[in-house]
């Protein structure tokens, strides 16, 4: 037996995660982000299709929401305390350490890692907490 998928907190979730990114990898962190892959503007902007890496992210941030909700949904009608140590679980206990791994075989900086991390817990929070807000 299925969950019920809450729409309009899944779309605004994978809004959210959205203009987080664009916070975080712009004015926050975009910066030290860049430094820290080694690249400049003039690296930024070759060859990349900014329509098809922003159409992307916008489908996987919906994807995630998706899951999340379903995820959330799961466990009946959740209290905002535990959609947000579920949403916060799901970051620190699969994203993060999946990231960690890589980061560790690429040989990527804390730096780096730190960045790319706090990105995705905050995301995560943000997205299960307007997931309950909103169903």
């Amino acid at each position: 037996m299925g969950t019920e998928i809450h729409w309009l907190a899944v779309i605004a979730a994978a809004l959210a995660g959205f203009v987080i990114g664009g916070l975080w990898y712009g004015p926050l962190f975009g910066r030290k982000w860049a430094e820290a892959r080694g690249l400049d503007a003039e690296k930024l902007k070759q060859g990349a299709n900014m329509a098809l890496i922003f159409g992307t992210t916008f489908v996987l941030n919906l994807f995630m929401a998706f899951i999340l909700d379903h995820t959330l949904a799961s466990y009946g009608v959740p209290s905002t305390e535990l959609s947000l140590m579920i949403a916060g679980g799901v970051a620190v206990g699969f994203i993060i350490p999946a990231m960690a791994v890589n980061y560790l075989f690429s040989r990527l900086t804390i730096t780096l890692f730190a960045i790319d991390a706090g990105y995705w817990l905050v995301n995560y929070l943000v997205m299960g907490g307007l997931i309950v807000l909103l169903r």
